[in-house]
């Protein structure tokens, strides 16, 4: 690995590190807040959105001040394998800039578009080799990243101490932005969506994981591609823990998350200190 940035930070230092993914078989970035006087503190994973790399959550999303008072390691890989070969298309929502956290199945995207896999296995094992971690993580995200978290708590029992997620694509396999995405990365057969998808994913959880969702009421995106009303009837049907709080006024940008990303960190680092 290679560190290609680092400045200090509310007594830390928000770092980016660069190395060559086995997994994706491409370069990749991550952006690491180490709180001050560091050891063996539990990880914050952050998935980020659309058309995001790791400098929009840590430019943003004002996380630091929080993660130092808590004793929190955040973790902020880019959404995406990027660079010459990389197979991608002219779209915003599909390819370099949207790996959705998925395995792809399909041609071209299999061969580089394994985002589920780099978050929960390599990545983690380059975080607790080269950092001073217990080992003890959790996960949140924002929109595309908000489904990233969720789907990847719920498809790994045991793995999270906490999961949360800001305005996510709870639906994917029932909104445009996931119909096109899981269309090209995982095919034409549905059966193979709902593996991905936290509404079906709730259905059949064997882990009561506690999920808190926060929403803002003028997202523009909030009707047509992220329905949480659709993730609040499937837990109410299974009787899955969910706090889904809707912010009155608040839209899908980084002030909504800079707004409410102290709560989310506490919440947190509760479940983490347990």
């Amino acid at each position: 690995m290679e560190r290609v940035e680092r400045k200090a930070c509310f007594g830390g230092w928000q770092e980016v590190w660069e190395h060559d993914s086995e997994t994706l078989r491409s370069p990749m970035r991550f952006a690491v807040y180490l709180p001050p006087d560091v050891q063996d503190a539990p990880v914050l994973y952050w998935l980020s959105g659309l058309t995001c790399s790791e400098q929009n959550f840590i430019t943003k999303a004002g996380a630091q001040r929080y993660a130092a008072e808590h004793g929190l390691i955040v973790v902020a890989p880019d959404t995406s394998p990027r660079g010459q070969g990389i197979a991608d298309v002219d779209d915003w929502d599909l390819g370099t800039g949207a790996g959705f956290y998925v395995n792809a199945t399909e041609a071209p995207w299999f061969s580089h578009y394994q985002m589920a896999d780099y978050v929960l296995h390599e990545l983690h094992a380059l975080i607790t080799a080269h950092f001073p971690t217990n080992g003890r993580r959790s996960i949140t995200g924002h929109s595309m990243g908000g489904h990233g978290a969720l789907v990847l708590a719920l498809r790994n029992p045991g793995t999270f101490a906490s999961v949360s997620a800001f305005s996510p694509i709870v639906a994917p396999s029932q909104v445009p932005w996931g119909h096109k995405a899981f269309g090209a990365y995982l095919g034409d057969d549905r059966s193979a969506w709902a593996g991905w998808d936290a509404v079906e994913l709730v259905k059949t959880a064997s882990e009561r994981l506690p999920l808190l969702v926060d929403q803002g009421d003028a997202d523009g995106f909030l009707e047509e591609q992220l329905r949480p009303e659709l993730l609040e009837k499937a837990c109410e049907a299974t009787n899955h823990p969910l706090t889904l709080r809707m912010q009155p006024g608040y839209d899908h940008s980084y002030y909504f998350i800079a707004s409410f990303i102290g709560d989310h960190i506490a919440w947190h680092a509760e479940a983490l200190q347990r």
